[in-house]
């Protein structure tokens, strides 16, 4: 198992993606954020947990999501914790005010985030989009999520989850 070693934000700011990076240049947030290099193989959350010292408990997962009201598509991101599952057919639905909801095609969402996907992250997504984020996530003490790079993590206190551009906390996102 390996440890991580993990840096401030502004000590390595080429480990994150490009929106990322604008994101948290200049925010309050990049006193706090922490990244850490990972081999591209263990960028999926079991594979990290299963290779690293990072615990399952400590990851949300970010998905992107898309639902069409009329003519009108719809997307919005929503962040989970690894434990749990996202409820994209009741609570996105929902929130997304959509007949139907699902995960985004990989393709697209790669290409609408600028970002890699396994490491499509809450930070630095485009203007429009809805963050929706489960509450357990802002509860816990600290959550590791996509750089928007595929060989990096962040690292961050559950709590300022919350403080990200656009973000709904959330009761019952997941299950």
């Amino acid at each position: 198992m390996t440890a991580l070693t993990w840096h401030p934000f502004a000590e390595r700011p080429d480990l994150v993606a490009d929106p990322v990076r604008e994101a948290l240049a200049g925010s309050p947030l990049a006193d706090v954020v922490e990244v850490t290099e990972i081999d591209p193989e263990i960028a999926d959350t079991q594979a990290l947990v299963d290779a690293t010292d990072v615990l399952l408990e400590e990851c949300a997962n970010c998905i992107v999501v898309l639902g069409r009201r009329g003519e009108t598509e719809r997307v919005a991101a929503g962040l989970v914790l690894a434990t749990t599952r996202a409820d994209v057919n009741t609570t996105i639905r929902k929130a997304l005010d959509v007949r139907k909801a699902s995960f985004m095609p990989m393709d697209r969402a790669v290409a609408d985030t600028a970002m890699e996907y396994g490491g499509i992250t809450p930070v630095g997504l485009p203007t429009g989009w809805p963050v929706l984020v489960d509450a357990r996530v802002t509860a816990s003490e600290r959550v590791v999520i996509g750089s928007g790079l595929r060989r990096s993590k962040l690292r961050l206190p559950g709590a300022l989850v919350a403080d990200l551009p656009r973000v709904d906390v959330v009761e019952g996102l997941a299950r």
